[in-house]
């Protein structure tokens, strides 16, 4: 089978390399001219994401083990705490990641972008590595909001009362943003 590679047309039994240079292998075999080349070329800090995912999975697999034993596991959620924690969770990552205030924690893995109105900001990561993925996690809602859920979740067994109280207020505080949303835009429709 012949491949199109760009603009070329490269016969069987090659495969291109670095800068589009094609290389003829051995018997139609598949070999690289450079094992890191993609590596080098992709922009992501790959090694800086495996650091993340790394601690996260070591922390909060140690969390489940020293937790292993509390009776508290046994007990789920009711609807209402998913919407509660949920909507508690939802409040801590956007504090994190786009509050105008918490800039000051962003800023070392931070470059201020623009402002994205209701107090919020859009930040771009930098530096590389580890810096740049700390970065790419905290500027993320979305990204952040696992490593949130999982501190909350570890309050509702380690400390119930005080994590009661500070999921309750995250919470009020999201649905008041959703209420003065809503009131803005029901104001600029007049």
């Amino acid at each position: 089978m012949t491949a199109v590679t760009h603009d070329h047309v490269v016969p069987p039994g090659t495969v291109t390399g670095k800068a589009g240079t094609v290389k003829k292998t051995k018997a139609g075999s598949a070999e690289r001219e450079n094992a890191g080349s993609v590596r080098e070329r992709d922009p992501r800090p790959l090694g800086g994401y495996a650091a993340l995912v790394g601690t996260y999975t070591t922390l909060a697999g140690g969390l489940m083990w020293s937790l292993r034993k509390k009776p508290v596991l046994e007990q789920q959620f009711s609807a209402f705490e998913l919407l509660v924690f949920g909507l508690a969770t939802q409040h801590v990552s956007r504090l994190i990641a786009k509050d105008s205030v918490t800039a000051v924690m962003r800023a070392p893995f931070t470059q201020f972008k623009e402002a994205a109105g209701e107090g919020e900001v859009n930040e771009v990561p930098v530096g590389t590595g580890l810096g740049k993925a700390a970065g790419e996690l905290i500027t993320c809602p979305f990204c952040i909001a696992q490593w949130v859920a999982t501190v909350l979740v570890a309050g509702r067994i380690l400390a119930p009362r005080f994590t009661s109280v500070a999921v309750s207020t995250f919470a009020i505080a999201r649905l008041s943003d959703y209420l003065q949303l809503s009131y803005g835009f029901l104001r600029s429709e007049q």
